[in-house]
């Protein structure tokens, strides 16, 4: 086998930071910032497995909840919008998930993002539906919120008995999941990168499984997901994911839901 150049991985690693970043890329002057060209620039971001749209979208949720600084954020959203991966609009959208599964506080770190780096670049404000413009009926948010976890989580939601279930059922999935200004595939990644970070069993299984059995998501690119999650989450958070979604993986293919 042909030994590798790392002269080669030095220069894709410049090369994808400056296209991920849309900036020029830096020069390390530390270990740590060589491990960021040489591995996640050079040997993570420029996999084919995943899409560079979903890669950014998980970039940004994990940057926003696991602690990284607001230019590194900045940095992901920038290239985002410069690459035209994602439209403003849709990072408006991407926030308002991010709320919803990662906390209001979160949610507001990456609008915040998003608003200096829209600012920066001179872009005009986004064109976004509001929540809600004309008078409702509370029945029929039910019946819709119904009908899309239905969609979403393939298989049926419970009655609406607490206050937290009629708030998924009325606002997660009866108005926030039903907006179109972000597809349904780029809101699982953002759904993914929340639970995963929540810890919470139930959610964790449920959502990975959801994600394949809708079709949004293929096998590869779950796989891929627990490696780009794991560069800002960390490899023990990853390593979970990863062995919840091969066992999710295994339950599609036969049928099975994720609790069967």
């Amino acid at each position: 086998m042909a030994l590798l150049d790392p002269r080669d991985r030095i220069a894709t690693g410049l090369t994808t930071e400056a296209e991920v970043t849309g900036r020029p890329a830096n020069t390390p002057t530390t270990l740590l910032e060589e491990s960021w060209r040489d591995f996640v620039f050079a040997e993570v971001w420029s996999r084919p497995g995943l899409p560079r749209r979903p890669r950014f979208l998980v970039a940004i949720s994990t940057a926003t909840t696991c602690g990284l600084e607001d230019r590194q954020i900045g940095d992901f959203v920038r290239g985002a919008l410069t690459s035209e991966a994602l439209s403003l609009a849709e990072l408006r959208e991407a926030a308002l998930h991010l709320a919803v599964y990662s906390g209001w506080g979160n949610g507001g770190r990456l609008d915040r993002v998003v608003t200096r780096v829209a600012d920066e670049l001179g872009l005009p404000p986004a064109e976004v539906p509001p929540i809600r413009s004309e008078p409702w009926d509370p029945e029929e948010r039910i019946r819709q919120g119904h009908e899309e976890f239905d969609k979403v989580m393939t298989f049926p939601p419970g009655p609406p008995a607490t206050p937290y279930l009629l708030g998924i059922n009325n606002f997660v999935f009866g108005e926030m999941w039903r907006r179109r200004g972000l597809d349904e595939p780029s809101r699982r990644w953002i759904t993914l990168v929340g639970v995963c970070e929540s810890g919470a069993e139930i959610p964790i299984r449920s959502h990975i499984h959801a994600a394949m059995a809708s079709g949004n998501c293929t096998d590869e690119e779950m796989l891929e997901f627990c490696l780009q999650y794991g560069t800002h989450a960390g490899w023990p958070k990853a390593s979970r994911m990863q062995s919840v979604v091969l066992e999710m993986i295994d339950k599609v293919k036969n049928g099975l839901p994720w609790h069967g």
